[in-house]
């Protein structure tokens, strides 16, 4: 049972699981070492489901929802398939201020378009999670509310200036006001769609560095950021440029609180067209914290003999960093590749030969 309540002109009602139509408690906020954004919770027939206040972030929410309902194994999550292993359900205009759907999708002068993102895992799969996803709830903690207050007396950059630091490559005025204004964030995100590589890899490593300043302090709010670069890869109708550079950018500037983005990376290995950018956002992290990369080193040997140039030369240059003893013998063969990437550091962006990139992962190895 439900009770329907009267709100000005239309009905409101409490919120309910749409596989079991049972009641379900407003979601609370994990404590857990990777910093979660949306809030989360249960219900007592074994579905799970995650907060998105704004609407606007649905991949961001299946994503948290299946995730815990894994109890945060994201290696399980993406081996597991929609519709065979698990059931997706969506309820819209959630209210999460007074936990209550609002049909009408207005409720006392302000917009009502939260939604709740459910995923019912297969019964197999929950007997292996539901023990942990239960324990995960008993130590959360519920989160208190507040609406937004539009007003900031702090200096800001405008979107010009912002573009002028990228393109100059200065740090300092920057960093200095990244606490105190976060839209900073959204301005350098919109320059990762820039045509010109090395202004565009500027771009993603300045805001790798900002977001490792905000996380200081606001560790929820690069979490976000993070699953919308991973929203738009993939989203095939959202371009993508960039987003991988940034990902690597912003996971290596703080691994201590991101690296438990890092398996959500080798999903987009099987896409050709993606691989090369991801292995080059795995082969920055592993410059950072070779330790952090969950795959063993044999995993990429064989992307050495991709046929994409691009491909075989960042494999390499990620062996390098993981200090991957075990690919000497294939890295010895791609000594004389005369294909040239891109690589970037500091700054800079530098061309070289994979058989460059090859000697100087083996100087490394031997």
């Amino acid at each position: 049972m439900f009770e329907n309540k009267l709100f000005g002109k239309g009905f409101v009602k409490r919120p309910t699981c749409p596989f079991c139509r049972m009641l379900i408690e407003r979601p609370k906020e994990l404590s857990t070492r990777r910093p979660v954004e949306m809030p989360v919770g249960s219900c007592s027939c074994g579905a799970v489901y995650a907060c998105d206040e704004t609407g606007h972030n649905l991949g961001s929410a299946m994503i948290e929802a299946l995730v815990f309902g894994c109890d945060m194994d994201w290696d399980l999550a993406w081996n597991l398939l929609p519709g065979e292993d698990y059931r997706e359900a969506i309820v819209e205009q959630y209210d999460y201020l007074n936990h209550l759907i609002v049909p009408g999708g207005f409720l006392e002068g302000r917009r009502i378009s939260g939604v709740l993102f459910f995923i019912r895992l297969h019964e197999d799969v929950q007997e292996v999670t539901s023990d942990g996803v239960r324990k995960r709830l008993e130590k959360a903690t519920p989160v208190s509310p507040k609406l937004q207050l539009k007003h900031s007396s702090k200096r800001s950059l405008s979107k010009k200036e912002i573009e002028g630091i990228v393109k100059e490559f200065r740090l300092d005025p920057i960093l200095s006001i990244a606490r105190e204004d976060k839209r900073i964030i959204r301005n350098l995100q919109r320059l990762l769609y820039s045509g010109d590589d090395l202004f565009r890899q500027r771009a993603a490593e300045i805001l790798g560095q900002v977001s490792a300043a905000i996380a200081e302090t606001d560790s929820g709010a690069i979490s976000k950021l993070l699953q919308r670069l991973f929203t738009s890869v993939m989203d095939t109708a959202a371009s993508s440029w960039g987003a991988f550079e940034a990902i690597g950018e912003i996971i290596s500037h703080k691994t201590e609180l991101f690296a438990g983005y890092i398996p959500q990376l080798y999903q987009f290995l099987d896409d050709k067209t993606q691989r090369a950018q991801v292995l080059q956002a795995i082969g920055k992290i592993a410059k950072s914290r070779p330790d952090l990369i969950l795959k063993v080193p044999t995993f990429f040997i064989p992307f050495l003999r991709d046929p994409d140039p691009l491909v075989r030369g960042y494999t390499t240059w990620l062996l390098g960093n993981l200090g991957a003893r075990e690919a000497l013998e294939d890295l010895e063969k791609l000594r004389d590749e005369s294909p040239e990437i891109d690589l970037y550091e500091n700054g800079k962006l530098e061309k070289k030969t994979v058989g460059q990139v090859a000697s100087e992962a083996l100087e490394k190895l031997l």
